[in-house]
């Protein structure tokens, strides 16, 4: 990897002076209105003020109960005393790709301290090709169009796909839904983004499988819908097939959902068995069945997300043996073809750019919608499955 400690970027200092509540430290950061209002009925306040504090949370970005100036001071002394902190996760560390791209490492003051990785693509990765989306205006007022933010749901994984390094972890714990919507929260701050005016798409595609976290996964999706006013059809949600969460997922309301990938990344079982150890427990048509279940809305489609592994999974008889199986789903759906990212201690190569081009007119021409994710932030470690809570570009 090209040396980018030239490149680091640097931090906002108020990580350092916030680092997060210590062990009795109470987080408003992920509360949402009804029990923000719970708060402030029970220490004898009224509860409209929950409106005031959803405001500096969630659309101010305020980090400090002791700059949420619309609350008199007796009530911000009187939260202080009583051990309720703001204890949004921060940036702590920031590395910018020669592409633009920005990857994070996030602090997480939950329940035991840890940090995550979160990724800025500014010019987004054209996975929501196909979507419907692509072609509204741009913001402008701001240099980047089509922004992608990458949003972790675990520290590390468990799900052990041979060919990601966050697999290499393990799973160390859950993250809180403060935890997962702070992550977006901490970039739209870094970058002066403004829901509603500005445009940003999220992607639950960082460390960990959202669908084995799935109550604070569902819980941050409804502060970012609700409370932040991002709406969930700028949200994708990928799982590598876990079943009862496709199950919990397609009885989540239309208003509420994000749309769904699946990590497919193989043709047939015996090869996804073999990079996705999760396929021995649900099979390709097991998920596909789950999927069917999901009531998609008005022209949206499942999308399925395919990395393609130099000489393992991207050869023509692939291409060809992909189309059939997704065309037979008769689901409304695309592909989204990723070529494999570089880690070190892979035996697993990247396939040549010809071999992707032919693997995506294969499908094309199998009447298949089929796009080419451009790799994003691989010199700093930021790409797809490439991240591992790393202290080095």
């Amino acid at each position: 990897m090209p040396d980018n400690s030239g490149q680091l970027v640097p931090f906002d200092p108020a990580a350092a002076r916030h680092p997060g509540p210590g062990p009795s430290a109470r987080p408003l950061f992920g509360l949402d209105a009804a029990a923000l209002a719970s708060v402030l009925e029970r220490e004898g306040e009224p509860s409209w003020r929950a409106n005031q504090i959803i405001e500096a949370l969630y659309h101010q970005y305020i980090t400090d109960i002791s700059s949420i100036t619309t609350l008199p001071l007796d009530l911000r002394r009187k939260l202080v005393s009583l051990g309720w902190q703001i204890a949004r996760p921060e940036i702590a560390r920031a590395f910018q790709s020669a592409d633009g791209t920005e990857r994070y490492l996030v602090n997480c003051p939950g329940p035991r301290p840890e940090t995550v990785e979160t990724v800025w693509m500014p010019q987004g990765d054209d996975g929501e090709a196909g979507d419907g989306m692509e072609e509204e205006p741009a913001s402008e007022t701001k240099s980047w169009r089509r922004s992608t933010i990458c949003v972790s749901s675990q520290v590390g994984c468990a799900v052990n796909c041979q060919f990601c390094l966050t697999a290499r972890l393990g799973l160390e714990r859950n993250l809180t839904a403060g935890e997962i919507a702070g992550q977006v929260v901490a970039v739209l701050d870094r970058h002066g983004v403004r829901v509603g005016r500005d445009r940003v798409n999220l992607v639950f595609m960082g460390m960990g499988e959202p669908f084995l976290n799935y109550d604070n996964f569902m819980a941050a999706v409804r502060l970012l819908v609700r409370e932040i006013g991002i709406s969930p059809q700028r949200m994708t949600v990928s799982t590598s097939g876990i079943v009862p969460g496709i199950e919990r997922f397609a009885a989540e309301p239309a208003d509420l959902r994000p749309r769904l990938a699946i990590s497919l990344n193989a043709p047939n079982d015996e090869i996804r068995s073999q990079i996705m150890p999760i396929n021995r427990k649900w099979s390709i048509a097991t998920v596909v069945e789950a999927v069917r279940r999901v009531p998609l809305r008005p022209r949206e489609r499942i999308t399925f997300e395919y990395v393609l592994l130099g000489g393992v999974t991207d050869g023509p008889e692939h291409a060809r043996e992909l189309a059939r199986l997704v065309r037979r789903t008769g689901l409304p759906a695309k592909v989204n073809l990723i070529s494999w990212n570089p880690g070190p201690d892979f035996h697993y190569s990247s396939p040549k750019p010809e071999a992707a081009e032919l693997f995506r007119d294969t499908l094309v021409a199998a009447g298949l919608p089929a796009y080419i994710r451009q790799p994003r932030g691989r010199d700093i470690f930021a790409a797809c499955g490439q991240l591992k809570r790393t202290m080095e570009a």
